[in-house]
């Protein structure tokens, strides 16, 4: 049994967490420039990316738990070596070490801690359907219904 129809399989590939087949960024690659551009909506069923303005804002909210993360993860990683004397380190003698290999760390991963912020976010709010494109177009023809009948009502 593959990953695909999981939260999982659609947050670390980047791709539409609707259908599991478009991609979320323009550029595949997270080291390229322009690495930040999306979609406006899914090539392959339509899904809105932008869901509405400043959507985005609570990936930051992400973003700063995956960096706490990785703060903890090198701290872990140090004491361990430290442990199985590969190295020897003391947080408050090697604090410069500590915060040499953090900061190092951050500025190295941060396109790809960017990408997943964003992927795990719009992942809490849209669920996989095996059905989506037309699943989308249902949606978009509702949305035009709701559009036309508060014009008229307005007219």
């Amino acid at each position: 049994m593959g990953l695909k129809g999981t939260k999982i399989y659609s947050i670390l590939t980047f791709t539409c967490p609707r259908c599991h087949e478009g991609p979320l960024f323009v550029k595949k690659s997270a080291y390229s420039s322009g690495m930040t551009e999306m979609h406006k909506k899914c090539p392959n069923c339509g899904e809105l990316y932008e869901r509405e303005p400043g959507f985005y804002y609570g990936a930051a909210y992400v973003s700063y738990g995956l960096t706490v993360a990785l703060w903890v993860a090198v701290f872990v990683a140090l004491t361990v070596f430290d442990a199985i004397g590969i190295m020897t380190y003391s947080f408050f003698d090697d604090a410069l070490l500590f915060l040499g290999i953090g900061i190092g760390l951050l500025l190295l991963l941060f396109p790809i801690v960017y990408r997943l912020s964003r992927s795990i976010w719009i992942n809490l709010f849209v669920k996989y359907r095996e059905d989506a494109a037309a699943y989308n177009e249902q949606q978009a023809r509702e949305r035009a219904e709701r559009r036309k009948a508060r014009s008229q009502k307005n007219a």
